[in-house]
């Protein structure tokens, strides 16, 4: 995996060199959860490859999603969890097979002080993924449970760069905190105008969605 050449653009090559030294490249399956609540964070990732959701948990196990994390990014939760030495806050699950570079947490202060493109990858994350949180609340607060729907069909086939989605109807009402019946109705909805096509455990959206 040529660390370099991925993040040339991105770091320094002091800060590359020390990147290819202290980080571990790590591929984690499919459905396979990298971090939890209540985990310590030991590790900060930088995605290769793949898409890792992010996502919170309530006490009776409801998910609500709260973004993506793709190639060449890192999670904003985990930043902050690093910088206030606090347990994760999040529960990160890899949507595909991820590679990842995960770098220890005690280099974080230090690189922030050290190398400016750092702290700019971070403050750009963290800004990036606040205005994504921001967002999330906008449509839980503002928008109705269709509009939700869209949305996150759209976000998911963004993430995963395929119009066709491996879900089932009880998994999107999981993640979208809201039943099963409800979703199914609406995509019935939205077959019916033409804005997607339902399979078993599948959903494939047409260029008028």
């Amino acid at each position: 995996m040529d660390v370099r050449e991925r993040f040339k653009l991105v770091f320094e090559p002091e800060l590359l060199d020390i990147i290819e030294k202290t980080g571990q490249v790590i591929t984690v399956k499919a459905g396979d959860t990298i971090m939890d609540i209540g985990q310590i964070v030991r590790t900060m990732p930088l995605i290769i490859s793949g898409t890792v959701k992010v996502s919170r948990v309530d006490e009776e196990g409801r998910e609500l999603l709260l973004y993506y994390v793709n190639s060449n990014e890192s999670c904003a939760m985990t930043f902050t969890c690093c910088m206030q030495h606090q347990p994760s806050e999040i529960k990160a699950v890899a949507e595909e097979e991820v590679t990842l570079i995960a770098l220890p947490v005690s280099v974080m202060d230090e690189w922030l002080i050290k190398y400016p493109s750092w702290k700019n990858f971070v403050m750009n994350t963290i800004r990036n993924r606040f205005n994504e949180l921001l967002k999330a609340i906008d449509q839980i607060a503002f928008q109705n449970m269709d509009q939700r729907l869209i949305h996150y069909l759209k976000e998911k086939s963004k993430a995963t760069g395929s119009a066709l989605i491996n879900l089932s109807h009880e998994q999107i009402a999981h993640e979208l905190a809201t039943s099963r019946v409800v979703i199914s109705r609406l995509l019935k909805k939205l077959e019916n105008d033409k804005k997607l096509l339902l399979y078993r455990n599948q959903i494939k959206l047409l260029r008028d969605m």
